[in-house]
């Protein structure tokens, strides 16, 4: 004859798979909302404004070199075009933001309004002034131009560029062969060798996620203000000062010529480019710490241990207080497991509705009630009822805790798995295993 205990504990291993199997299905639900979050903030990108990355003031100019070339008797004139780039010296940036959510649906994307306001100067710019590369040669050159480039020129709302009080005329585009995408302005003249130079440039801004500049002049100062308090600063260089409050934050980087080669590929004439993102910049991420979705992915990476814990406890329940707490059928075994797993399809369901914080408050609340409520009577009495449900708040605050520490999150699992597996040890350490798992014996003729 089969030995019930162990008939009993192989029908709950089934029931921990097949609550696994439900777990993986609810993880696969939350996949595929990610997948739509992310469709959401392409669709935004693609009718709003994606991620913005500013380069400039540059100012250019276009040249010609005419020379002859003797072939055999006859006496051609060749031709080249060539542009000199000219990065500031000096470029002193003041940037202040402002959150403007757009939505698809249900999915937040986070987009910004930015006002920039740089101030550029260049002492002397004898770099404007070209020189022939063959004998003989002739160079014509147009007059100066200056350019500012952007990665989404969907997002300028305005922009203004002044030279000497004087507002210069906008044109579309940048003029030049490779960031071809913002805009551009003549100057009034065309500079003398080891002139002075100063502009001041005003842009309104939208785009979305991410705000970058890219460092093309000798010295950069940049001081950026916002009302967004969860900043993620990238690029290849972080700010030299940092204040981030719970309205938004400050942020000032300092970066100079010899730190990166930007500017040095700005005023290289010629050749094959690089993109504008593949520059370096200065970058910050306007991050949403509190994303349902990747909060609800790393809870149900724990519901396994949830299922296993709390059969663990009503199994422990049930051999330590065998005349006052009635046997658990493998059934109430699996409907427990259920409610354990559904908690989290609630998490999903609420978090796209309320803050995550009210939206697991109300999932767990739910599901304490329903297995207080259900344990009062799978154990037999309202005490080990109160006891179920109370255990079962310890573990839903167990794991709010783990979902917001996400940099201790391993030392803080690490010791509740052991405080759990050290009152286990502590409860059962004069329990005779042997006899809990002897078939009962023959009944004696």
């Amino acid at each position: 004859m089969r030995n019930p205990v162990v008939v009993k504990v192989m029908a709950v291993l089934a029931t921990v798979l097949l609550i696994s199997v439900v777990l993986a299905r609810i993880g696969w639900l939350v996949d595929e909302r990610q997948v739509y979050q992310h469709e959401a903030v392409d669709s935004v990108q693609q009718s709003y404004a994606g991620a913005q990355t500013l380069m400039g003031p540059v100012l250019q100019r276009q040249c010609v070199e005419e020379w002859e070339v003797v072939q055999g008797s006859r006496t051609e004139v060749a031709r080249r075009g060539f542009a000199l780039q000219a990065v500031p010296a000096e470029l002193v940036a003041s940037t202040k933001t402002q959150a403007d959510a757009r939505y698809r649906g249900l999915f937040k994307v986070n987009g910004y309004n930015a006002r920039l306001e740089l101030q550029a100067r260049w002492p002397q710019l004898a770099v404007l002034q070209p020189r022939a590369e063959n004998a003989g040669g002739r160079v014509s050159c147009q007059a100066p131009t200056v350019w500012v480039a952007v990665s989404d020129p969907r997002g300028l709302r305005s922009a203004r560029i002044e030279l000497a009080g004087r507002t210069l005329e906008l044109q579309p585009g940048t003029g030049h062969k490779t960031w071809k995408d913002g805009l551009h302005a003549g100057l009034p003249a065309a500079p003398a060798d080891g002139g002075a130079l100063e502009l001041n440039v005003t842009l309104d801004l939208v785009g979305t996620a991410e705000l970058a500049v890219v460092p093309a002049a000798r010295s950069v100062q940049w001081t950026l203000a916002a009302d967004w308090p969860h900043p993620s600063f990238g690029g290849r260089f972080l700010p030299v000062t940092r204040e981030v409050r719970d309205d938004g934050f400050d942020a000032r980087w300092s970066v100079s010529a010899l730190a990166s080669n930007a500017a040095q590929i700005v005023e290289q004439a010629g050749g094959e480019k690089p993109r504008l993102g593949s520059l370096d910049t200065l970058a910050v991420t306007f991050t949403d710490p509190v994303n349902p979705y990747v909060l609800a992915d790393r809870a149900i990476k724990y519901g396994l241990l949830f299922v296993v814990l709390t059969f663990a406890a009503v199994a422990l329940a049930e051999t330590l207080a065998r005349r006052r707490v009635r046997r658990v059928h493998p059934v109430q075994y699996a409907l427990v497991g259920l409610a354990l797993a559904l908690f989290f399809l609630l998490l999903l369901a609420l978090s796209e509705q309320l803050p995550f914080a009210a939206a697991y408050g109300l999932a767990a609340a739910a599901c304490v009630l329903l297995l207080g409520s259900y344990g009062r009577h799978m154990l037999g009495g309202v005490r080990d009822g109160w006891l179920f449900g109370a255990g079962m708040a310890l573990l839903y605050g167990l794991l709010y805790l783990l979902l917001l520490r996400e940099q201790t999150a391993l030392l803080v699992g690490s010791l509740g798995l052991f405080a759990a597996l050290a009152a286990v040890m502590l409860l059962t350490r004069r329990l005779d295993w042997y006899r809990l798992g002897a078939a009962p014996a023959a009944p004696e003729v």
